[in-house]
């Protein structure tokens, strides 16, 4: 890749989680919900149970900051932690049925949002940047994923 494509690749992908920020920064507000517990209860509902290392993987920080998202959702009823099945050490985290119908609401949010932003895109347009969107983050997602950390 030249290098111009480069910097125009990486500029567009930063303009894009900029948008993505603020867009989800909205639709938080309008929750009365902070942005990050709003990505937990949806990842949470999307995955089913799943233990605290996971939702960390998945938002890509650092397992205490993970933590003190979930004890928020915890504490506003939202989540609940339960003992592992497998692994009677580990905590599993699940919804409530509060926590489902915040995450049917944020559902709501979203669709507004997404019909407002892409009003005047046709369904082909939308599709390709569906598939377009998901393969770049498959090509950094299978880079990032097999080199260790610095």
């Amino acid at each position: 890749m030249s290098e111009g494509a480069s910097t125009a690749l990486v500029s567009a992908l930063e303009s894009l989680a900029r948008a993505q920020r603020a867009a989800a920064s909205r639709i938080a507000r309008d929750l009365d919900w902070p942005r990050a517990g709003l990505g937990i209860v949806r990842l949470v509902r999307n995955r089913g149970s799943v233990q605290l290392c996971d939702v960390a993987e998945a938002l890509r920080v650092d397992a205490s900051v993970a933590s003190r998202q979930v004890s928020a959702l915890v504490d506003a009823g939202y989540v609940r932690r339960t003992v592992d099945r497998a692994d009677r050490r580990a905590r599993t985290l699940e919804l409530t049925d509060a926590g489902r119908a915040f995450a049917t609401e944020s559902d709501r949010y979203f669709d507004d949002f997404v019909d407002e932003a892409f009003a005047d895109w046709s369904a082909d347009d939308l599709a390709d940047a569906i598939t377009r969107i998901r393969d770049v983050a498959a090509a950094i997602s299978s880079v990032t994923q097999e080199v260790p950390p610095r």
